[in-house]
């Protein structure tokens, strides 16, 4: 019986040992801060992702997400300032705790921060837009501002009453209003859908008749540049043609020119030749040779009246000019006797 006590003691010991030991470890997950509780009092120590230990039975922990996660807020009740009660569906608050931050936030807002901060807050800063604004406004004026206001003004408060806890991204969807409000809404929205929808088609119909302008104008200018490049065209070849007529026209000038400088040269020369040539020697000279090429042979006392003159006579009658012609008749043979001799030289 002794041993069999002992042995149950020992069971006992060991299941409660057993129990300790299986309490007392426990596992944080990934993207988690463990904190913990002893006798309801929050301790200041917080554990990261992993394997831990903590004492047994009067010590119990919670893990506090530190990733992005989304808080949805459902079926928000909404007065407008005209004083229309609307609802929205579902509001998402994308956020996420910094991890140092984790202790300050529990200690503060207990495990179950997002409750106070997140729900109450979005609740309480809706409420205050659309009290404020007409259901106009809230529902298509400034609908699309919702959310980012939304998200600047949590995101304000909460940087100042839970520094650590980051709004990321807030997501509103359209309210639910009254189904007679909803259906007048439709009819406008399907009004200035057409309206839109003329003015679009009047813009693409402007657009297009802009288009056919410009493409005229643009292929009045192209004929205009063809026509301007053809006249410069026809100009420049005139004026190639005026140029060349008067390139050959100098130059015919100057060749006529050349030629009558050149003629003038060759008549200035002969009539310098010939004032050096025609002296009265060779005239005479001349006039004798034309006699004696005469074959008819003339006799009579006034033979010398016909070759000499008083002019010849007077040239003759100088011994020096007698003697050289004399001199000039000798060569020319014994045609020339008869006239020397009927000349009395």
């Amino acid at each position: 019986p002794r041993m069999a006590q002992l042995g149950a003691i020992a069971s006992i010991i060991c299941a409660i040992g057993g129990a300790a030991l299986f309490s007392s470890v426990h596992k944080i997950e990934e993207g988690h801060t463990g904190v913990y509780y002893r006798g309801g009092a929050l301790l200041t120590t917080t554990s990261s992702p992993g394997f831990h230990l903590m004492m047994p039975f009067i010590t119990h922990f919670k893990s506090v997400q530190t990733t992005l996660q989304t808080d949805e807020v459902k079926n928000v009740p909404c007065g407008t300032g005209g004083g229309v009660m609307i609802y929205f569906d579902r509001i998402e608050v994308v956020n996420y705790l910094v991890p140092s931050a984790v202790y300050d936030i529990v200690k503060n807002f207990t495990a179950d921060y997002d409750k106070a901060l997140i729900f109450n807050k979005v609740h309480h800063e809706l409420n205050q837009f659309c009290s404020v604004h007409s259901l106009q406004e809230v529902y298509i004026g400034l609908f699309d501002q919702i959310d980012e206001n939304l998200k600047l003004t949590l995101q304000e408060d909460l940087t100042s009453m839970a520094p650590g806890l980051i709004i990321q991204a807030v997501r509103v969807t359209k309210p639910n209003i009254p189904e007679s409000i909803r259906r007048n809404y439709e009819m406008m929205e399907a009004e200035k859908t057409k309206l839109l929808i003329s003015a679009q088609t009047q813009k693409v119909v402007e657009k297009e008749a802009e288009t056919e302008r410009k493409r005229a104008v643009i292929e009045a200018e192209k004929v205009a540049q063809v026509a301007e490049i053809k006249f410069s065209q026809k100009v420049m070849e005139k004026e190639t043609e005026k140029t060349i007529s008067e390139i050959e026209d100098r130059a015919f000038l100057a060749k006529m020119r050349a030629r009558a400088d050149a003629e003038f040269y060759t008549a200035q020369r002969a009539a310098e030749a010939n004032k050096l040539k025609l002296t009265p020697e060779y005239l005479q000279l001349m006039k004798f040779q034309a006699i004696a090429a005469n074959s008819k042979i003339y006799f009579g006392s006034e033979i010398p009246q016909m070759f000499v003159d008083s002019g010849c006579h007077s040239v003759i009658s100088s011994q020096k000019n007698k003697q050289k012609l004399i001199t000039l008749l000798e060569g020319f043979g014994n045609g020339f006797n008869g006239i020397m001799i009927s000349m009395g030289l």
